[in-house]
Parts: C-alpha cells; sequence; structure tokens
C-alpha cells in the first residue's frame, strides 16, 4: 500500500510519500499556501490520483497534555473536507515535536538555514508518515 504524508502548516504543506510497499517514507514536497484550503484539498487529491496512493496519513498536532487545540481542530476539519473528496482514508498520526525533529535532524546534518526553511516541512511530513508505517508494521506483525 502507498500513502501520502501530510504536515498541514499556517503556511506550507508538508508532503512525504512512501514506497509502493508501504515500508519507506521519503520527502515529496511542500506547497505553499495562504489558509486556502480547498485548493490545497484538490492538490492533494491530484497527487492522490497521479500518485497512486491508498491512504493519506495526516500529521494531528495534539499539545503536550493530549488536548486538541486550534492547530489540531484544524486539522480534523482539513480531515473532513479531504474525505468528502478523496475515496481512500485519511489517517490522523500525532505529530508532536515532529517539526522540531525535523530540524534538528537538519541541523545535525549540517543544512543551512536558509536550505532548512525551505524542506524542514517536507521532513516533518516524512518523519509523520514514517512513525504511521512503523506503527501499522508492529501491529501486523502482531496478528
Amino acid at each position: 500500500m502507498r500513502y501520502l504524508g501530510l504536515d498541514l502548516g499556517s503556511r506550507t504543506l508538508g508532503i512525504s510519500i512512501s514506497d509502493p510497499s508501504g515500508m519507506i517514507a521519503s520527502s515529496y514536497g511542500v506547497i505553499r499556501h495562504q489558509e486556502e484550503y480547498a485548493r490545497l484539498v484538490q492538490e492533494v487529491a491530484d497527487l492522490v490520483q497521479e500518485l497512486h496512493v491508498d491512504g493519506v496519513v495526516l500529521g494531528f498536532p495534539k499539545n503536550m497534555n493530549n488536548t486538541i487545540g486550534p492547530k489540531g481542530e484544524l486539522s480534523l476539519k482539513f480531515q473532513k473536507e479531504l474525505e468528502k473528496v478523496l475515496t481512500i482514508p485519511v489517517y490522523l498520526q500525532d505529530e508532536r515535536l515532529s517539526t522540531k525533529s525535523a530540524t534538528d535532524m537538519l541541523i545535525r546534518a549540517d543544512v543551512s538555514r536558509k536550505s532548512r526553511k525551505k524542506v524542514v516541512d517536507s521532513v516533518a511530513a516524512t518523519i509523520i508518515l514514517q512513525t504511521f508505517l512503523d506503527r501499522e508494521r508492529r501491529q501486523n506483525e502482531k496478528k
């Protein structure tokens, strides 16, 4: 199964894609937006069709105390909008600290601040998707 990973930010949508077997997530790119969610939903739908995706994994930002704040509410709304257009499942994946992890990883790789800014959301989407894939694999191994 092939999955598309999404990290919805206030100005960008980070995108990652899994390999066809659903084992490894890779960075795909970033879509810049100005809270034009209808356009974003259509662009995601186009990617799903173009890349033959079987499921979408959307980052779900929760507060550290496990409550849902404004960004989490936005992700829930975006999920509902995607589900109206897509015929495949849209999963939510806890994304706490994914952007910080992505930034730390890029710093360790000695990526310049300017370059980090361009790719951090896509790397965060990759972390979100890989976390989901690993969890799915563990659950399937238990069966």
